[in-house]
């Protein structure tokens, strides 16, 4: 878990306060979370490769360090509240003791003395430790300054672990034996129910009522908070500082306590057991769309090491407790993974148009340039509520119709489940981690309805994967991703243990899922493969690069009618985080990715998008790319420009069947080489061009447009276009948008219709090529309309990369859209028509 995960508020460190996992203001606490084999390690520090504890990195420079000292303050704050929180529940555990070990030897006990002290065993203990270190860190706070230490009281803190050791080992018998005494004793059953916990000192609410279960489970909750804390001060403290060695020891202290209790620390993970009576496990979790009654369903689906089972969300009154229902389980002896053959059993997959997927991208963007704004307005705090909620609908209708490739699974009866993913590194993910529990010596089984419910509840405190992830459940400093192009080369790759057809693929994530962008060529016949390709990706916010490692499968039997399924069988896969720092830099980063024995070799650099955006006019005239277009077509005596002709003669010769056409990248070296042949005529074009692949063929057209020093509509007439677009009266705007056409110049016009006709003749194959005439428009509309020098932008105030992505974009592919839409328009009948629109241009 990310450290951002976790907020800090005036009220507290989030995750602690009232019952059933509820902190104070309501929002959701954390369980512990163990460190077995079976469990990702989510809640303590990473792992170095031999098994060492790897302690986080400061991440101070510079001017940075006030910054950080803030931040450490912050955290502090919210720690100390959740502290005053933390000793106010171990008070109220301590207040009914004392009456009823007075009681134990009058004639009518409600309890034993030794009743008593093993449901408080430590209790008075743990009080005085947090007490001390509250009263102690307290001032500090009060009286900040950057000289202020706070390492030694973490650090003695840490010391006293032992305490909480002795707590944990008697954890089970102490609420075994409160629940026994509460069966027996109806007066002690009604003190354990309610327990009065003080509020913090500033708050107005002075009491809430809590159980004892859940505040003899806060200890155990504990332990695992302050080692979060400990990360988060680290990473705010300087090397430097005193602090730093004294913290650094103390999460060293409290690692090592948290990996030898492991997972007897909490009972609820062994309270079901397996037909083989062995504690049942939760091993991944996630949310999912499934196909279910001919529509799309977000699930959260839970794969425990003898069943996968699939849950919602209940809808429950506001300020109840969460909880999940159970759609449906499989045992896993009885789950099958369905063969191509059997497809008609399920359901089939629906689709939506690309277009409407793209306009959602572009709205969401919009709304997070809007909020930025707003953020910066005075009072404009209940606006960006508005927007933000309004945001989080998009995302999730995103989330839920965005997915396309099926992950389906049988149970022993044949009934088919269907879910879509949006990436095949998902569904390799959950294949495998199903087959790998699968080898184990399985038994079926069949849940009671008691046991179902109770493992269907176990869910909300099990899961590791907490929220849908759309931008309304981050933290407002968590890193906005990148937006720009990415260079990267994939070289090679090693470790095959037999020769295969391979190739690779790589995946960005944008908007929450992940999107495949490019793919090498197969290397046939091979056990040490040598791409040395460069593919150019546009990133949208994106924080992390996949790549897949495939056999190509060339059986055609094996094909699927399903145009979302992949057979190819992957054979390793790989993700790397895009930091800014290595990726930004100007040089070329080098990087190995290890999957499964396979090492892939990739190198990578980042262009943000302001400065991949900029239209250079080149110094060379002699050439093509980046030289104004009446240049190029006087040059040549033609009214389009050859590259233009040849490029698309080609992509209708043998491209417009191919899926993706123009949307997926070339091969980078492959477009430079064509680059440099256009530039200096080389006789040898046309043998290059039938040999290139018809990816490179398309992205050279589209560089060509991008590098044109002004765009093919030109910049005079950007802002003519902006408004004629918007106009809502049709005979105004056919009048406005026709009237501009002809105001272009001749080798414009002509480039522009010729691309024009190309386009429609494109998305006449949307049924193969998978390429509407709006996605077309996505594509082409930017790269043909975009000023040379931002006329939208000039006077406003660009907020952000993000900012330069969606500024103005929508209206650029409309442009673009209209024409495409629009009944074929010849030059002659153009410059015939005499309507004239009213306004100047």
């Amino acid at each position: 878990m990310k450290d951002t995960d976790f907020n800090y508020n005036t009220d507290g460190y989030e995750g602690d306060g009232g019952e059933d996992g509820k902190s104070q203001d309501g929002s959701e606490t954390l369980p512990f979370i163990d460190e077995s084999p079976t469990m990702s390690p989510q809640l303590c520090a990473p792992q170095g490769p031999d098994g060492e504890t790897v302690l986080p990195t400061p991440l101070l420079a510079g001017g940075d360090i006030e910054k950080g000292l803030e931040m450490k303050r912050l955290v502090l704050s919210g720690f100390l509240a959740s502290e005053e929180i933390y000793i106010n529940q171990l008070e109220a555990l301590l207040l009914p003791m004392r009456p009823l070990k007075a009681t134990a030897t009058t004639s009518q006990p409600v309890l034993t003395i030794q009743q008593v002290e093993t449901i408080f065993y430590k209790i008075q203990d743990i009080f005085q430790i947090h007490k001390e270190f509250y009263d102690a860190l307290l001032p500090s706070i009060q009286q900040w300054d950057e000289k202020v230490t706070v390492g030694h009281l973490f650090q003695k803190l840490a010391s006293q672990l032992g305490v909480y050791k002795a707590f944990v080992d008697n954890y089970k018998v102490a609420l075994e034996t409160a629940e026994k005494c509460s069966q027996a004793n109806s007066q002690f059953q009604k003190i354990s129910e309610n327990l009065k916990v003080k509020g913090p000192k500033d708050s107005k609410d002075c009491t809430t009522t809590s159980s004892m279960e859940a505040l003899l489970y806060k200890p155990i909750d504990r332990v695992t908070r302050s080692t979060l804390v400990l990360h988060d001060l680290l990473k705010h403290t300087p090397k430097d500082h005193p602090d730093f060695p004294l913290l650094q020891d103390a999460l060293r202290i409290s690692q090592n306590f948290l990996s030898s209790i492991n997972e007897e620390i909490d009972p609820r993970r062994t309270a079901v057991t397996t037909p083989k009576g062995e504690a049942r496990q939760l091993v991944k979790d996630g949310f999912l769309v499934e196909v279910s009654e001919s529509s799309r369903k977000l699930r959260h689906v839970f794969l425990f090491t003898d069943l996968l089972l699939c849950a919602k969300m209940k809808k429950t009154a506001v300020g109840r407790h969460q909880q999940y229902e159970c759609k449906w389980y499989i045992p896993l002896a009885d789950l099958t993974f369905q063969t191509l053959d059997d497809s008609d059993a399920c359901p089939s997959i629906q689709v939506l148009p690309e277009h409407e997927i793209e306009e959602m991208k572009i709205k969401i963007s919009v709304l997070k340039n809007e909020i930025q704004k707003e953020k910066k307005a005075p009072k404009g705090q209940s606006r960006v509520e508005r927007l933000r909620k309004k945001m989080n609908e998009q995302e999730s209708w995103l989330l839920l119709h965005s997915p396309t490739i099926p992950f389906r699974i049988n149970n022993k009866h044949g009934k088919c489940y269907l879910f879509l993913l949006s990436s095949d590194y998902e569904r390799s993910e959950w294949r495998e981690s199903i087959q790998k529990l699968q080898k184990k010596d399985l038994q079926s089984c069949m849940l009671s309805s008691v046991e179902l419910q109770v493992l269907t509840s176990s869910c909300f405190k099990l899961r590791t994967v907490h929220n849908i992830p759309v931008t309304g459940n981050k933290d407002d400093e968590e890193t906005p991703g990148l937006y720009g192009f990415l260079h990267v080369i994939v070289h090679s790759a090693k470790g095959f243990k037999q020769s295969a057809n391979l190739y690779c693929t790589l995946e960005v994530d944008s908007f929450g899922y992940f999107v495949s962008k490019a793919k090498t060529r197969v290397f046939r016949d091979t056990t040490e493969p040598q791409w040395n390709e460069e593919f150019e990706i546009e990133l949208e916010g994106s924080q992390y690069l996949r790549i897949l490692c495939y056999e190509k499968c060339y059986d055609k039997s094996m094909l699927n009618k399903d145009d979302n399924e992949i057979v190819d069988k992957i054979m390793g896969k790989g993700q790397v985080q895009l930091d800014p720092q290595t990726v930004q830099s100007k040089n070329w980063h080098m990087d190995v990715i290890e999957m499964n024995g396979i090492k892939v070799e990739f190198s990578m650099k980042f262009t943000s998008r302001d400065l991949s955006l900029k239209r250079t006019p080149s110094k060379k005239q002699s050439g093509v790319f980046g030289v104004k277009i009446n240049v190029v077509t006087k040059r040549e005596r033609s009214k389009v420009p050859y590259i233009v002709r040849q490029c698309i003669e080609e992509v209708e010769k043998r491209g417009i069947d191919e899926v993706g056409i123009y949307r997926i990248s070339g091969v980078a070296t492959d477009i430079q080489a064509l680059k440099s042949a256009f530039d200096t005529n080389t006789k040898d074009i046309l043998v290059m061009l039938s040999d290139m692949d018809i990816n490179a063929i398309a992205g050279t057209l589209k560089l060509y447009f991008r590098e044109l020093p002004e765009p093919l509509l030109t910049d005079r007439l950007y802002p003519a276009f902006m408004e004629g677009i918007a106009l809502s009266d049709p005979a105004a705007k056919e009048n406005c948008m026709m009237h501009l056409l002809r105001s272009l110049p001749e080798p414009n016009i002509m480039t522009f219709l010729t691309l024009l006709e190309h386009l429609k003749r494109v998305a006449e194959k949307e049924p193969i090529n998978k390429m509407s005439l709006h996605n077309l428009a996505t594509v082409f509309g930017p790269t043909l309309l975009r000023p040379s020098e931002s006329e939208s932008a000039k006077g406003q105030h660009i907020t952000s990369a993000s900012d330069i992505w969606s500024h103005d974009v929508m209206a650029q592919v409309q442009v673009l859209l209209y024409y495409l839409q629009h009944p074929p328009i010849s030059y002659a009948e153009l410059k015939r028509n005499t309507l004239y629109f009213s306004t100047d241009v």
